[in-house]
């Protein structure tokens, strides 16, 4: 009877479910912008290592804005190679520690130069830590990073760059600020990120003990990555590494910590609060607009109920009770709800395909926001058919056929 009701009166349905589709729309077309956006940069995040503390000098969650105290973190020391071996001595709750100094710079083959390129020396546990996949070739092995062998892997786009094809990279020899080194891995593209990163597909990595002969470490931003045992919080690994580099620093009682350890798990917090206030939005929008299309549902059950008035009498005349009338209103109301939340839904497809291909990361609908958004058009259509239907239900059957 919905679809006949629809069929018979098409403009005066869509114009009255209109309201519903753009509700839906705008909840769903927002929830699935921002979760995505959301599952993207939590993602990010987590490539920089579960579990993980990050001990520099700089404070990361402190900001970079004109209020970020830099005069008090430029004056600390700069994490040494040295102190790995101590803090795997002092800490039984770091289960990998690894060491990274990078720079940007340019790089040589022949006569191909290639600017701005992300120079990594790493310590050999950071790909325990911070896994790199690779696509062509091989990672560096423990007696090469133990040996100072002049090898490196290389970003999948400083590949293309380089040697038009990556797989035609691997056994190439670099220059590197004048020291040469050999490819001997490509690290399978990652795609742009959107919070930096470490941003492999325009790297190279090399190992520790080569890369400080081409750095100066003071000024390669220096750091410690340390990652937790298993089962273990993070909360718990800071608070351990905290009293190590202490002892480390010699630092006596009084004194305030010349180190920042930074807990990527706080950056994943910090990401869902931002999120939190741009969720609400979305619902206020979109409940807006489900109340108008509510009214305009509303309104379209009252001309329905009046037009079937005499069929109403004919029913309960036969036998009909009023739970009966009232459920198939209350039936009809919800579904044309869901016809117009369909609408919604596939106007939301269209805009995820449509950002997909602008934005740097896919936007899709989950199943969880599909679940909902039919939900939301039930309670809907029901909230909007509950006054015409109670009325269609106490009508007086005799009247009501007369009429």
């Amino acid at each position: 009877m919905a679809m006949q009701e629809l069929w018979k009166n098409k403009l005066r349905t869509f114009l009255s479910l209109f309201g519903i589709t753009i509700g839906i729309f705008c909840i769903i077309g927002v929830l699935a912008t921002v979760n995505s956006l959301e599952h993207n940069i939590q993602s990010e995040i987590k490539s920089l290592g579960t579990n993980t503390i990050y001990i520099d000098k700089w404070d990361y969650s402190a900001g970079g804005g004109p209020d970020y105290p830099w005069w008090k973190f430029i004056k600390r020391p700069e994490p040494k190679f040295d102190e790995i071996r101590q803090i795997k001595e002092r800490t039984p709750n770091a289960k990998y520690v690894a060491f990274n100094i990078n720079a940007n710079d340019k790089i040589e083959y022949m006569d191909n130069t290639l600017s701005g390129v992300n120079l990594y020396g790493n310590s050999i546990e950071f790909q325990n830590i911070q896994p790199v996949d690779i696509s062509f070739g091989r990672y560096i092995t423990e007696s090469e990073f133990d040996h100072a062998s002049p090898v490196m892997v290389i970003g999948n786009e400083v590949a293309e760059k380089l040697f038009i094809s990556a797989d035609r990279a691997i056994g190439k020899t670099i220059q590197v600020r004048g020291k040469r080194a050999q490819v001997i891995g490509v690290i399978k593209k990652q795609g742009q990120g959107m919070i930096g990163g470490w941003q492999f597909d325009q790297s190279l990595i090399m190992p520790y003990k080569f890369a400080r002969n081409i750095m100066y470490e003071r000024n390669a931003s220096p750091v410690i990555l340390v990652q937790g045992q298993d089962n273990l919080t993070s909360v718990a690994l800071k608070d351990q590494l905290k009293g190590s580099m202490r002892a480390i620093h010699k630092l006596s009682p009084t004194q305030d910590d010349d180190f920042s350890l930074n807990d990527i798990n706080e950056f994943s917090e910090a990401v869902s609060k931002i999120f939190g206030p741009l969720n609400i939005g979305g619902w206020v929008i979109a409940g807006i607009s489900l109340i108008v299309g509510m009214f305009g549902v509303a309104n379209i059950m009252f001309v329905t109920v009046r037009e079937r008035t005499s069929q109403i009498g004919l029913k309960k005349a036969i036998g009909a009770k009023n739970r009966v009338i009232l459920a198939e209103f209350l039936l009809e109301s919800a579904f044309l709800c869901i016809i117009g939340g369909l609408m919604g839904l596939l106007l939301v497809f269209i805009l995820t395909k449509i950002l997909s291909g602008l934005l740097h990361f896919p936007i899709f609908i989950s199943t969880s926001n599909l679940v909902m958004a039919i939900t939301i058009c039930i309670v809907v259509g029901v909230l909007a058919g509950i006054i015409p239907a109670i009325k269609a239900a106490r009508m007086d059957p005799v009247a009501a056929i007369r009429r």
